[in-house]
């Protein structure tokens, strides 16, 4: 494989899920392991990769739109690269190139690995280079990384799904699930505290159905358990699970593990057994409700979040009423809530009995007034809790203009606080009282009762002190605790 000069830099634009995000964390180990550095922010890089999404229905339009924007900025910056990579790239393939002739390399989810050497290719045969692969070749997890924060990272744990819901077309662009070996996800694990992380959230696109390879249902509690048994691990989290596969064992290692935090996303998308039916979601109403129901009894403070999808094609306002009884029931602290919207390519898609949009557009509005609600009531009952905070870096938008830091609760509420006196930095922990609640944020007003300096604050601080280094393997990732939601939008979550 060729190395980039060392002056070349990239920029990787990154659409869709926590896995994408997950992906470009790789990518760019990849890139600067070849020689690339980081793009400052605002520069024109030399190398700019796209990492796909398929998700929403116009998501090709999304894509051309970027790519028309950089041609012109290409025609006159001789040897800019441009590469696109993920879902849409594994399911349009040479339908890229022949749309945006200008693009150098496509590649897909099996084989982000070959991206540098591929990029050497096209620039040495001066012609696009189009590279899918049908089966995972590598692990991504065997790939260098380069991540954003010195305190909190992605795990990944296994890749693809066995699920067949009608309005995903995940498992079609990323394969039949495929787990790593628990010792290579520990050793992982234990890699990153080593380095300062203290917090790790374990990633997959169906994260507890782990174990289906090996034939065992409780891999997945057992790998909770095994994590609360690696010292200066504080954290540990997970996204996201399905509830057919949610089993007692995994509520009995949340609630037993206490590096395991009381928070949990489960994916409801519709509390109609007739449109869950129609999605081939293996559950109903009462099943759901009764995993709530035992998760609230095992851990009382449990924060529980879902997904929400509204006007799937034949959904009644019968059937609605159902998700609004869930909703009602389940009394969670955030959902990210979704307009029906065609995935080209799903069975959905085809399905008779579409919702108008005007009829999807007043559910949702109802659905996400009751949601707000429920979320200000459910955080409105911390007040006056004192809470332990893991200190971020960039999730309060705010705190510039409002002296204030903020960061994540142990349930993940971000929590926005009074900057102390003494210095604090992303990866320390403060403990504060909540004095006001908001539907998305909790608020301490006074100064912080006590200032935790961790390893990985040294970690974060140590970064900064460091030039910017052309190559190599760095941790954490975009956000602390649960990756950070992707605005509330016209397409349906793929989980």
């Amino acid at each position: 494989m060729g190395t980039a000069e060392a002056s070349k830099t990239y920029e990787i634009r990154t659409h869709g899920c926590q896995m994408n995000v997950h992906d470009s964390e790789r990518l760019a180990g990849l890139l600067e392991d070849a020689g690339y550095a980081k793009a400052p922010s605002g520069d024109s890089a030399d190398v700019v990769v796209f990492n796909t999404c398929a998700v929403r229905e116009k998501a090709d339009n999304h894509l051309y739109g970027n790519l028309g924007q950089l041609a012109s900025v290409k025609a006159v910056r001789p040897g800019m690269q441009i590469a696109v990579g993920g879902c849409l790239a594994q399911k349009d393939r040479d339908t890229i190139v022949k749309r945006a002739p200008w693009v150098d390399v496509v590649f897909g989810t099996h084989n982000i690995g070959h991206l540098p050497a591929l990029l050497e290719r096209a620039r040495v045969q001066e012609e696009a280079q189009v590279e899918i692969l049908e089966s995972l070749e590598v692990f991504p997890s065997t790939l260098p990384t380069r991540r954003e924060s010195a305190y909190a990272a992605w795990v990944s744990i296994s890749v693809g799904c066995n699920n067949t819901c009608t309005f995903c077309i995940v498992p079609a662009l990323r394969g039949k699930e495929k787990d790593r070996r628990t010792g290579d996800i520990l050793a992982e694990v234990e890699a990153l505290v080593a380095e300062g992380v203290v917090e790790v959230t374990l990633l997959g696109q169906n994260v507890n159905a782990y174990g289906q390879d090996i034939g065992d249902r409780q891999a997945f509690s057992k790998l909770l358990r095994a994590c609360g048994g690696i010292d200066g691990l504080e954290r540990v989290r997970f996204t996201s699970p399905h509830p057919k596969d949610f089993t007692d064992d995994v509520i009995a290692a949340m609630a037993g593990t206490p590096n395991v935090m009381h928070q949990l996303h489960m994916p409801l998308q519709s509390g109609s057994d007739a449109v869950l039916r129609a999605m081939k979601r293996s559950y109903r109403q009462e099943r759901y409700l009764g995993i709530i129901e035992k998760v609230r009894a095992a851990m009382p403070d449990a924060a529980i979040s879902t997904d929400i999808i509204v006007g799937f094609p034949g959904e009644t306002e019968e059937d609605f009423e159902q998700t609004m009884h869930v909703v009602r029931e389940a009394r969670f602290a955030q959902a990210f809530t979704f307009q029906y919207s065609k995935r080209p390519g799903t069975p959905a898609a085809d399905m008779e009995a579409q919702v108008p949009k005007e009829v999807v557009q007043e559910r949702y509005l109802r659905l996400v007034a009751l949601q707000e609600e429920i979320s200000w009531e459910e955080n409105k009952k911390q007040v006056g809790k004192v809470l332990e905070v893991l200190v971020a870096e960039g999730e309060g938008r705010k705190d510039q203009h409002t002296d204030r830091l903020s960061g994540r609760a142990p349930d993940s509420r971000l929590v926005h606080f009074t900057r102390p006196a003494e210095g604090v930095r992303p990866g320390d922990v403060v403990q504060v009282e909540i004095t006001y609640a908001a539907p998305h944020h909790l608020l301490a007003e006074g100064a912080p009762l006590s200032v935790r300096r961790t390893r990985a604050g040294d970690a974060w601080e140590k970064r900064q002190a460091a030039p910017p280094a052309p190559a190599g393997v760095m941790l954490g990732l975009p956000s602390v605790g649960v990756p950070a939601p992707l605005p509330v939008a016209e397409a349906p979550s793929c989980r």
